[in-house]
């Protein structure tokens, strides 16, 4: 009998040749922008976060759906709230029909633990809702440099903990599912490991993991990726220095900092399922199949999609292999749901 491997990968994917012309030029044209443009280090993050804002940057500003609401969670720090964007599924317009969703979605934005909000990502929120009939709700969490680690973390855990006890009370149906892109894409996962340990009778239904990084001591794509599409290794560590300042490689080399170095056997039988998805010509590829893979290897079921040719944060633009994406993403939470 011929021998085969015990792990497989659809090599396809992965082969430059895969990557379709639209990719390709939709590339170069991110390339064309984001080279030459100012970096949130040159000008300040405070001052990068209003340009973002305005659509000054090379992204586009955000576009605010008007039936997002703004409400406040309690923190764990007496008198201080954490800012959520609450969004429900589109069909659902009354406040009693809105009591009667399935449960919600904690969702994690991105940004390098220094940009973004929890107003800057409405269309990935309505795409949630409708998908699950679920309510998203999208943590304003603290960010750097001026609330360095673990600030960030600990608001996601805040914000997790209360739905985990509330959300089938206030929104019809439990906390379903925990994700985010990037670094929304790390903080989910220490957010999911921390409710495995501190709400062991709450069941996921999954996570939602978009191109997340996973080791902050950083991978081999992430250390030698230089090409300036969206993301690279510069970026990284200047994010790194503020989010984590004074760590050592060693020290990021933890569960409580990089998700990856989590023990995974000690949830066997407990993993949620899920969804990591990553493009090719993104210097975080590698935390995604590692992760992905580890979760099988410990025993969850994983859906590791690769889109080729796709850059960081590539669901976020208009180009056909996000639009695949979208509808993978959407696909897996309608199967999920019919499960719960």
């Amino acid at each position: 009998m011929p021998l085969t491997s015990d792990i497989t990968i659809d090599v396809v994917k992965f082969d430059p040749a895969s990557v379709s012309d639209e990719t390709a030029k939709f590339n170069q044209g991110l390339i064309d922008r984001f080279g030459p443009a100012k970096k949130w280090w040159e000008v300040g993050a405070a001052k990068f976060r209003e340009m973002r804002r305005k659509g000054e940057t090379f992204m586009a500003a955000p576009v605010l759906h008007p039936d997002a609401l703004n409400i406040d969670i309690p923190s764990r720090a007496s008198g201080r709230s954490i800012p959520c964007r609450l969004m429900y599924p589109s069909a659902r317009k009354t406040e009693e029909q809105r009591k009667k969703c399935k449960g919600t979605i904690l969702h994690i934005h991105g940004g390098g633990w220094v940009l973004g909000d929890h107003e800057s990502t409405d269309r990935l929120l309505l795409h949630y809702a409708d998908a699950g009939d679920v309510a998203v709700l999208s943590a304003g969490y603290r960010l750097a440099p001026e609330h360095p680690f673990p600030a960030g973390p600990e608001d996601c855990y805040d914000v997790a903990e209360y739905l985990a006890k509330n959300s089938t009370e206030e929104y019809g149906g439990p906390l379903r599912f925990i994700g985010g892109e990037s670094a929304g894409g790390h903080l989910s996962l220490l957010t999911a490991f921390h409710l495995l340990k501190v709400a062991p009778d709450l069941h996921l239904s999954g996570l939602l993991l978009h191109f997340g990084c996973y080791d902050m001591s950083l991978l081999p794509q992430a250390r030698s990726y230089s090409k300036p599409l969206v993301l690279n290794n510069e970026g990284i560590l200047k994010t790194d220095e503020v989010f984590l300042p004074g760590m050592t490689t060693e020290q990021k080399k933890v569960p409580a900092v990089s998700p990856l170095y989590e023990n995974l056997e000690n949830f066997r039988g407990r993993l949620p399922t899920a969804l990591f998805t990553c493009g090719t010509d993104d210097p975080l590829l590698d935390d995604s199949v590692l992760m992905g893979t580890k979760w099988l290897i410990a025993g969850g079921k994983a859906y590791i999609k690769i889109y080729p040719g796709g850059a960081h944060a590539f669901i976020a633009f208009p180009i056909s292999i996000a639009t695949e994406a979208l509808r993978d993403i959407a696909e897996y939470i309608k199967e999920q749901m019919a499960l719960s």
